[in-house]
């Protein structure tokens, strides 16, 4: 192989020939340098799409961490939010069932019931089989299951009472129209027995004659009160009663309450037990202030002193 080299001045050439070892270094030189340089710019660039492919990379797991904790952040809250509600119902149930247990204790001492037969001091009987959970679960769950568990148990808990006062209040208020008109105790707030029932001597002509009632002696214009409720029949003056009221109760009974100063009950009129329905006096058949108290059963008179110590029960 020859290298001609002209100088620039074309009077002078110059030529080189060049061996095979020397060929095969400029071959190298000639080729090795574009290759290598084009390997160098190659890497160059693989280099810089790893290094932006990892930048990606990075940053995109930046971006889902900062999602999944707000995620957290949004869980927790809810979390919290859920636990403060399901607090405050809590203690708002509590405050309801001790509300229910005292007014329960009152109505049961009220109502002279047996002790024992509403006991609102007693936790209400709770049961079933105890089935352990298979799998560990996260402190929130298990919070929440807690929670619900006391939920129940209270909503049970209520749910017991108010049966309970439900049917406490129905016997309290059987029990209390069942006194209303049972016909029991004495028809004078102040007074004493001055006469009883059956045969006795007249006061007037010294005779033996039947006392169909018995009287109660005291002040005049003292109150006379009702024994039932029950609904006024008579309310005017009556041959050998003087003024007189009567009242017509249930089963079958008629009061009768005469030689009164003012009648106060009017015909028609319905009253209530322990309600007042007259005035003491001495008008008609009589030798002083005093209530005549008559009982009928069925159209007959009985015996007042059974009913005047009759308690309801």
């Amino acid at each position: 192989m020859k290298i001609i080299l002209i100088s620039s001045r074309a009077d002078k050439v110059r030529t080189i020939s060049l061996n095979s070892w020397a060929k095969g270094l400029l071959s190298v030189l000639l080729l090795g340098i574009p290759v290598a340089a084009g390997t160098m710019l190659g890497v160059k660039i693989a280099d810089g799409r790893w290094e932006l492919l990892f930048d990606n990379s990075i940053g995109e797991m930046q971006h889902q961490l900062v999602v999944q904790q707000e995620q957290v952040n949004d869980g927790r809250d809810q979390l919290d939010s859920s636990l403060s509600a399901m607090t405050v119902k809590l203690a708002q149930m509590r405050s309801r069932l001790v509300r229910l247990d005292a007014l329960g204790e009152q109505l049961t001492e009220i109502a002279s019931l047996e002790e024992g037969e509403f006991d609102f001091s007693a936790t209400p009987g709770l049961g079933g089989p105890d089935t352990p959970l298979v799998t560990e679960v996260a402190n929130s769950v298990d919070i929440r299951e807690e929670l619900s568990t006391m939920f129940a148990r209270l909503d049970h808990t209520i749910d017991s009472r108010e049966s309970q006062l439900q049917v406490l209040r129905s016997m309290f208020s059987d029990n209390k129209l069942k006194s209303e008109r049972m016909v029991a105790g004495r028809p004078i707030t102040k007074g004493w027995m001055s006469s009883e029932y059956g045969m006795r001597t007249d006061p007037f002509h010294g005779n033996q004659r039947w006392h169909g009632g018995v009287d109660f002696a005291g002040r005049k214009g003292s109150d006379i009160i009702a024994v039932a409720s029950g609904v006024v029949t008579w309310s005017a003056e009556r041959s050998g009663y003087g003024m007189m009221v009567e009242l017509n109760h249930s089963d079958g009974f008629v009061t009768r309450y005469a030689h009164n100063d003012v009648n106060v009950a009017k015909l028609g009129a319905i009253v209530k037990k322990g309600e007042v329905i007259a005035k003491m006096g001495s008008s008609g058949r009589s030798t002083g202030p005093h209530v005549h108290f008559e009982v009928f059963k069925n159209g007959r008179t009985v015996d007042p002193a059974t009913y005047i110590r009759r308690t309801s029960r």
